[in-house]
């Protein structure tokens, strides 16, 4: 913890936890806001199905691929830099989206928005780490993961709105102007977190030696399976969204946002309870909770799938409270791998993203189309992804049972 974090953010709590969130936000509102124009971006291009699912595969590879560096920069260059270098070039990507004549030059122009959104969230919990002790972080974490739920479940309106009353191209320039904003609003109001004595020197051989001291440590693999893998149990359903609500549940597509409304609650109420009882039980008992309501709920799910026929009355509530018990211990575990090496944070909060958004690139391209038109195989699908973040923590459980018995201040 940076020991004059006291004085580096003297406005309210919330105001920092606003300005960290909507980094954060960013990231899931560049792919949402542009799904209501899929159709209408590849009549406009001349796009099939296949070349358009690629600009959303392109980004998906992209922001997993360039998180493996965001933070490993800001541990050597500071956080701030990494920040505003990345929002400056998501924004000059995001102008070259909507300037677009082909789609080989949208699928470019989308591969480096991905490359850039990264820095945001990436560097983001890091920041937090450097300001606040475990306890104190947890709340912030959590007050980031409630208003970052609100990304997924306006950005597609907002999309929508803009597809009905201006263009598609008009969704790309939305996300320059708030790339944008957000570039002016943190080169005003971040401050550097990182001091120079605590940064890493920047060459390949320190560099190298940072991913391999965090690669080789189980602890922190074990970990990032732990929090990435699981929330595609959800993410699956967001994926599928089409499917699911328009085949399976009979929804008509300006009724979808139901889903996402119920869906968007459960992850900040587990966020808002994550918050309340931080510092009041142990980490690893709280992360404990996480994991049973979503073993209890996917068992559930399952089997009403394969009892019931789906209904809209009952079949989207089980996603919701999976995303409850999901958003119960993310922030727990998130500290967890950022306090494994403490000086390599920024590091470790590239790692875990680069793990998450590759299950996350995998589950869009290869899970997802193989299940989405059965409901019983989404369920199954979900409740095993589960139960891979649920056997990585078991694991940890047995082998190292100190890890999350208590709060940590370092």
């Amino acid at each position: 913890m940076n020991p004059d974090s006291q004085h580096l953010w003297r406005a309210p709590q919330w105001a920092f936890s606003i300005l960290l969130a909507l980094l954060g936000m960013l990231g899931p509102f560049s792919i949402d806001t542009y799904l209501p124009a899929f159709s209408d971006i590849g009549q406009s291009l001349g796009a099939n199905p296949v070349q358009m699912q690629q600009t959303l595969s392109a980004y998906l590879f992209g922001f997993a691929f360039m998180a493996l560096f965001h933070g490993s920069l800001s541990d050597s260059l500071g956080r701030r830099p990494v920040v505003l270098w990345g929002l400056a070039a998501f924004t000059a990507a995001s102008v070259g989206c909507a300037l677009s004549q082909t789609i080989g030059q949208l699928i470019f122009f989308r591969a480096m928005q991905g490359l850039c959104t990264g820095a945001g969230i990436v560097v983001s919990r890091a920041v937090i780490r450097d300001v606040y002790p475990q306890a104190q972080a947890q709340k912030v974490m959590s007050q980031v993961t409630l208003i970052f739920g609100v990304a997924p479940a306006i950005a597609p309106l907002v999309g929508g709105w803009l597809l009905i009353h201006v263009s598609w191209h008009g969704v790309f320039w939305f996300l320059a102007a708030v790339g944008l904003a957000l570039l002016i609003a943190n080169y005003m109001l971040l401050p550097e977190t990182l001091p120079p004595a605590r940064r890493q020197h920047f060459h390949a051989k320190n560099l190298l030696a940072g991913y391999w001291k965090l690669g080789s440590d189980p602890r922190f693999f074990l970990l990032a399976l732990a929090s990435g893998i699981p929330f595609n149990g959800m993410f699956l359903y967001v994926l599928s969204a089409p499917v699911f609500l328009g085949e399976h549940l009979g929804l008509l597509p300006q009724h979808f946002f139901w889903f996402f409304i119920l869906t968007i609650s459960g992850i900040m109420g587990g966020a808002f309870l994550s918050g309340r009882v931080a510092g009041k039980i142990s980490p690893k008992r709280q992360i404990r909770d996480g994991f049973v309501i979503m073993l209890v709920i996917g068992v559930l799910n399952l089997l009403a799938n394969v009892v019931l026929t789906p209904h809209v009355s009952w079949a989207m509530f089980p996603i919701a409270i999976f995303s409850f018990g999901w958003a119960l211990m993310m922030p727990v575990v998130t500290l967890l791998v950022l306090d494994l090496h403490p000086e390599r944070r920024g590091m470790a909060s590239s790692l875990q993203m680069f793990v998450g958004s590759s299950a996350n690139g995998i589950v869009a391209g290869v899970i997802s189309p193989l299940v989405m038109h059965s409901t019983i195989g989404l369920a199954t699908a979900s409740l095993l992804m589960m139960g891979v973040g649920l056997c990585a923590w078991l694991f940890i459980r047995s082998r190292w049972p100190e890890i999350g018995q208590r709060v940590q201040e370092v």
